[in-house]
């Protein structure tokens, strides 16, 4: 694996075990969607300022973003499609006058 690809794998794997959707983390991290989607991919160079953002949101440091995984590894597997559903918000009697 090249650093890219390294990047991308532990991006992943790191925002799927937080639960994160791409869309999330590029929101937290204040960068484009698609941005994410590229480094996941590994087709995007990547700053050391985008390091630390990504770092920052996914309470990591940024060496474990380059770590390479274990050859045994099993992919990251992909979070559910779709939004989550809203919540309802409770009534009160404010809320009716």
């Amino acid at each position: 694996m090249n650093a890219r690809e390294i990047l991308g794998w532990n991006l992943r794997r790191l925002r799927v075990a937080k639960g994160l959707s791409q869309e999330r983390l590029a929101f937290e991290a204040d960068i484009d969607r698609s941005y994410v989607g590229r480094v996941e991919r590994g087709t995007e160079n990547v700053t050391i300022a985008r390091l630390e953002s990504f770092a920052r949101v996914l309470e990591v440091t940024v060496a474990q973003l380059l770590t390479e995984p274990d050859a045994t590894e099993a992919a990251p597997r992909a979070l559910p499609s779709g939004r989550k559903p809203k919540q309802r918000r409770a009534t009160t009697s404010t809320d009716k006058q």
